[in-house]
């Protein structure tokens, strides 16, 4: 068993607090998985959160290290849902309840991790109350060995803390896909003033050049201020975007 050092029990108590006490909570979802990975190595990660109508499907990822959201497939395929939807915090590898033999085999692994050059993952499953809130899963790529007891053992200690933040989210609403205007989410996510222009210019249906000649920026300026809009906001493109913000005031 690893010997937890000072300098990890500090990172900890820091990851705990930023769970309870960060307002925007899209961006305490971000720095979980940023401040996680100090702790745990692995190469990419997702963090879903559970539909806010109630249905048995994954809603509104965060990522770390890649781009795409896989809820579709995770909800179509993937032969964990029993367990997902159980209404139980655990932690588990994947390889904990089904034979690597026998996994690499399966359409999920042909359509999820095989495309992503990932082999081993560990999953991060969070309910309160026997309610399925959210899960985290954590993936290494070929190559690397598997997840260890250690990890779980990290991952157990965060568990309930995350399980709690979600469910209190949950419960207050705040979950729910209501449109915002561009002011509110300004508001809420912390959007400077520069990337509140662009997204209003965005809801108006100019064009990446358009938005350019308008604020004498570079296509790449203008395409980094996007992405870092997409990453506050929670999104992956301008079709989530649009769903989650008004076009008008």
């Amino acid at each position: 068993m690893r010997t937890l050092e000072t300098n990890d029990w500090i990172l900890l108590n820091s990851i705990i607090y930023k769970i309870y006490t960060m307002e925007n909570f899209n961006q305490m979802r971000q720095q979980f998985l940023e401040q996680i990975k100090m702790l745990i190595d692995f190469d990419s990660a997702d963090f879903y959160l559970a539909s806010p109508n109630g249905e048995e499907k994954l809603a509104m990822p965060v990522f770390y290290n890649c781009e795409e959201d896989l809820s579709e497939l995770y909800d179509n395929i993937d032969y964990s849902r029993g367990i997902l939807y159980s209404g139980k915090s655990l932690i588990y590898r994947e390889t904990d309840i089904i034979s690597d033999e026998a996994r690499v085999e399966t359409e999920y692994y042909q359509k999820v991790y095989k495309p992503n050059n990932w082999h081993y993952s560990l999953q991060m499953i969070l309910a309160r109350d026997k309610q399925f809130v959210g899960v985290v899963t954590f993936y290494r790529t070929i190559g690397k060995d598997n997840f260890q007891y250690d990890d779980i053992f990290l991952l157990d200690m965060l568990k309930d803390h995350l399980a709690f933040r979600l469910y209190q989210q949950k419960k207050s609403g705040d979950l729910l896909e209501e449109k915002l205007t561009v002011s509110a989410a300004t508001e809420k996510y912390e959007l400077t003033r520069r990337e509140q222009t662009i997204l209003q210019l965005l809801m108006a249906g100019k064009l990446n050049l358009e938005i350019c000649d308008e604020l004498t920026i570079t296509e790449n300026t203008l395409k980094k201020h996007i992405l870092n809009i997409y990453r506050k906001l929670g999104i992956k493109n301008r079709v989530q975007m649009f769903k989650m913000i008004k076009e008008k005031e």
